[in-house]
């Protein structure tokens, strides 16, 4: 992704939490590159220390090994930043749904704990990743920031929670906010692995082994699947912007179409067996349908568009040709 049409200041020290996940490790390079100076906080709960390895060399980067639920280690991360994209958290439906305490623990109190840290370190602004959970049982389509319903699951009350703190915290101490509604993120560096990985990776590394995919329910729930160069994108506009009207909201990030996993399915096939023509015969396996999953999910993404000039350029298929050269690359 090439930052100089955002013209970001490469003066700002930015502190990206959760750095080493997947998102927060796309960010800190894309700054890095930029030359800007990163400071990344993560305890390595989920996140991995392959994808900052690469950064540890760099003079502008910054390791603190730390844990958001730790009031001490947010302050210390917060000390001389400028702004804050924070990426930190607990993701996946099921696992909030296995382990609610956990989740509420690291997503809201965690959350609370970084708000606070900001607002006493004076930080220019905290850009905060929200979730398309949000929109819970509602069945308006596409789904427009300002119309929610009610939280299908643990996950999603945690990040509906951090919306309304981050609110709070604008009204009441000053503290620009903006919450970004990531919907369905994919691309490189997103962890194949483990009981709570994303269905992307997930099916890539399952198809590249010859394995049969497992689809929950019978593959026509469909999602707003997002490339992380869009989301990155969105990060980097939110960070920027100067327009007062554009702050202390939230806004979806995607691209504005769906696609539902029986097609998605058919497409990583397409594309993986380019490089691996067995891939195309592998058969695909139906399970139930899991508990707090919505069944669709289509962003709006005007409101986007007209307050930050966010112009997605990674459609599913161009995103997922992306993703699996990666993953053949670096999985194989």
């Amino acid at each position: 992704m090439n930052l100089s049409p955002l013209n970001l200041n490469p003066a700002y020290k930015i502190l990206v939490t959760g750095g080493a996940g997947f998102i927060g490790s796309n960010l800190c390079e894309i700054l890095l590159e930029n030359g800007n100076k990163v400071v990344c906080l993560d305890n390595f709960a989920t996140g991995k220390r392959e994808n900052i390895s690469p950064f540890l060399s760099n003079d502008k980067f910054t390791l603190l090994e730390g844990d958001i639920r730790n009031i001490g280690d947010c302050n210390k991360a917060c000390k001389g930043i400028d702004y804050i994209l924070h990426q930190a958290a607990l993701g996946s439906v099921p696992r909030s749904i296995n382990d609610p305490i956990t989740s509420n623990s690291v997503n809201i109190s965690g959350f609370l704990n970084m708000l606070v840290a900001a607002r006493d370190a004076k930080v220019k602004r905290f850009v905060y990743a929200a979730s398309s959970s949000t929109y819970g049982d509602s069945t308006n389509m596409p789904k427009v920031e300002d119309v929610i319903g009610k939280p299908l699951s643990p996950y999603a009350i945690t990040k509906y929670v951090n919306e309304l703190y981050a609110d709070i915290f604008s009204k009441t101490y000053g503290l620009e906010t903006i919450g970004l509604r990531y919907f369905n993120v994919f691309g490189r560096k997103q962890d194949p692995n483990g009981a709570y990985a994303a269905v992307i990776p997930k099916f890539v590394l399952q198809l590249m082994k010859h394995e049969s995919p497992v689809v929950n329910g019978d593959g026509t729930y469909s999602r707003d699947f997002t490339y992380i160069d869009n989301v990155l994108q969105m990060n980097i506009r939110a960070l920027l912007t100067d327009n007062k009207t554009a702050i202390n909201t939230v806004y979806n990030v995607a691209y504005g179409e769906r696609t539902d996993l029986n097609e998605l399915v058919l497409l990583l096939k397409k594309y993986l067996s380019a490089f691996d023509s067995r891939i195309e015969e592998v058969s695909v396996l139906y399970g139930p349908k899991r508990p707090g999953d919505v069944p669709h999910s289509l962003a709006s993404i005007e409101k986007a568009k007209k307050l930050l000039g966010y112009n997605p350029e990674f459609d599913i298929k161009s995103g997922l040709k992306e993703a699996v050269t990666w993953y053949w690359k670096n999985l194989k």
